[in-house]
């Protein structure tokens, strides 16, 4: 018997795209070239594997073992084999709106859609191939099992490798599936190893793969998906799920569930909800009507429009998202946010980087633990005018970043911002907002302030960073340029996918007005829109330490002062400093740490020298950290 414990699935996978195609010429199958791109694969048969049985739907059921002599395979270092290879095919008469079900276990699937006009029928060629010498390259052909009937749900095809030879190795055998079924069909396809493609089905589609991509055209865009969809509960259209490949589909007319253990995520227009889970890769969406979960393990998340609620969650990568006319729910374990719309209440929360919001018309709770966070605060106006309010609490939270919140004219809001060390002028505020800012030293600096008579709470608080208020109108140029490059990006990441063809449009809204006052997965566009906010705001832009170590020409360490020395005063000191243009360190902000051993680290970080850094072609100030660590030995 075979040792492992699945012996249909032992083996190594090679892909490999052929043109060829097959007519039926009186009762021989003969292969003649076509225009038709096919996908194999290939199973490479491991010591002690299986011999296969093919059956054509004409063929009897009984399995025929070879003489031992006949098990001539070619041996690592010979001369490659001609490869031997036959078509079955068939076709099946059926009625529109059925169903497709299709088992291999091995095997790439393509299925098209009948020409129009076409009765209907189901119609299916499959190509097994082999690099086996004669007489075992016929035996392995002729043992590969293969069933096809009509039912009264539709047509079941089945095709597999029975595992009755134990004494077989080193050959290959590829296995091509392509089916014509009618428009308006439904399709389940399960495949152990191999990839699955699909043109636009009419009815809902299931496809799994063990082992390969998934590319779908459009799903349920026929007149029987209406009659399919109110069949179950959930109105599932398409649900499509891979071990590891990547899954791509364009239009889905009801609720998208989609899974793969790595790969990536692309969708064009979900009509309803669509639940997208990658165990690392990326996740993009076009439009989606009904609510919208999508979690990866570590890749990026991008949506265009969405209708409902957006929850997402990324172990580490970037959220970006266009319209949402809903609430959003966003977590990344170390990536930024960007978000340039979002109608209803907004969390968002990273571990690490920065926050961006150019428009926030409900609630909002955004925290970072290090990241800056900018918001554009702009709710809705009542039709009677007068002053705006936001719908409840909102608060903004970062550790050691800024803070930078534009502001209505007409918003009645108390405002309560809070800097927890820094010492004065951590706080600034257009004198307009009449903000009164109590300092204590190098404690917290508190200010607070009534807009318009009060309102519901913004409460703004960071630990070691600056709070920025400033009025919506300061700044017109910055956010449109920003929302601008925001829609070209989201509109680039849909092509870059190939989801335009089929049918996405750039939403209406996006052809109107901005309100008066108001390279894909390289991770670039978060640092080329934080680096024009940090620079506009904080006179350079932000670099992890390591980065900065990475530039430094020169850096003599600090001397132990003798007085902390003498004292027993030892720790950790944390400075804020700023790479300038000419190569010079200079020190912004004390972070935590003994005054005294900060003291000492200020001087000598003051004698170093850092190679200058660019962005743009450009040399650019750069704000970043150092830690020092002062121990008595």
């Amino acid at each position: 018997m075979c040792g492992c414990a699945a012996p249909r699935r032992c083996g190594r996978l090679v892909r490999e795209k052929r043109s060829r195609g097959v007519r039926r010429s009186g009762s021989r199958n003969v292969a003649t070239p076509v225009n038709l791109e096919m996908k194999r694969t290939a199973i490479h048969f491991a010591p002690l594997w299986c011999a296969a049985v093919l059956l054509a739907p004409s063929m009897t059921s009984g399995i025929r073992e070879p003489a031992p002599s006949a098990l001539e395979l070619t041996k690592p270092g010979e001369p490659t084999q001609p490869r031997v290879s036959v078509n079955r095919t068939g076709s099946l008469q059926t009625s529109d709106g059925l169903t497709l079900r299709l088992t291999a276990d091995l095997g790439s699937v393509k299925i098209i859609p009948l020409e129009n006009g076409s009765a209907p029928a189901v119609r299916y060629s499959v190509h097994i191939e082999t690099d086996a010498r004669a007489p075992l390259a016929q035996h392995l052909l002729d043992h590969y099992s293969l069933s096809a009937k009509a039912t009264s749900a539709g047509v079941e095809i089945t095709g597999n490798l029975p595992p009755q030879s134990a004494h077989l190795s080193g050959a290959q055998i590829w296995v091509q599936f392509e089916i014509a079924v009618p428009r308006n069909y439904s399709v389940e396809v399960k495949t152990e190893a191999g990839d699955i493609d699909t043109g636009d089905i009419g009815g809902i589609a299931s496809l799994t793969t063990q082992g390969g991509n998934i590319r779908a055209g459009r799903i349920g865009i026929g007149v029987g998906v209406s009659n399919a969809r109110n069949a179950g509960p959930e109105r599932l259209v398409a649900r499509l799920e891979t071990e590891g490949g990547h899954i791509q589909v364009q239009d889905v007319a009801g609720d998208l569930r989609a899974f793969t253990a790595g790969g990536h995520i692309n969708a064009g227009n979900i009509a309803g909800d669509a639940s997208l889970r990658s165990g690392g890769g990326h996740i993009r969406a076009g439009q989606i009507g009904g609510r919208a979960d999508l979690q990866t393990d570590g890749g990026n998340i991008t949506v265009v429009q969405a209708g409902s609620l957006v929850s997402v969650r990324t172990g580490g990568g970037q959220i970006d998202f266009g319209e949402v006319r809903g609430s959003v729910r966003a977590q990344t374990g170390g990536g930024g946010i960007r978000i340039m719309y979002v109608s209803g209440p907004m969390e968002v929360e990273s571990s690490a980087g920065s926050i961006c919001l150019t428009r926030v018309a409900g609630t909002v709770r955004a925290a970072t633990a290090g990241g800056t966070i900018t918001a554009w605060i702009n709710p809705d106006a009542p039709s009677s005018g007068g002053t705006v309010h936001l719908p409840g609490l909102s608060q903004l939270t970062s550790g050691n970043g800024d803070i930078i919140v534009f502001l209505p004219r007409n918003l009645a809001a108390d405002i309560d911002a809070v800097v927890e060390s820094g010492g004065e002028r951590r706080i600034e505020a257009d004198p307009a907002l009449a903000l009164q800012i109590q300092n204590r030293g190098n404690g917290p600096v508190h200010a607070m302030g009534a807009l318009n008579g009060g309102g519901p709470p913004l409460k703004l608080r960071t630990t070691a960073g600056k709070i920025r208020l400033q009025f919506l109108d300061s700044e017109i140029a910055l956010r449109q340029s920003l929302i601008r490059e925001q829609k070209e990006r989201l509109m680039d990441r849909l092509n870059s996918a190939q989801l335009t063809p089929t049918g996405f449009e750039k939403p209406q809204s996006w052809n109107a007005p901005e309100p008066e006052s108001g390279a894909e997965d390289r991770g670039d566009w978060i640092d080329r829109w934080l680096n024009t906010l940090e620079t506009t705001f904080l006179g350079g832009i932000r670099e992890d330490p390591d980065e900065l170590q990475k530039h430094l020409v020169s850096a003599p360490p600090p001397a132990y002062p003798g007085i902390a020395r003498r004292a027993g005063v030892q720790g950790i000191v944390r400075l804020q400093v700023r790479a300038t243009k000419d190569g010079r360190i200079e020190v912004d902000k004390i972070l935590s740490g003994s005054p005294t051993l900060a003291d000492a680290a200020i001087a000598a970080v003051k004698q170093w020298r850092v190679r200058p850094f660019s962005t743009g072609g450009k040399p650019v100030d750069v704000i970043s950290t150092v830690t020092f660590n002062f121990q008595l030995h």
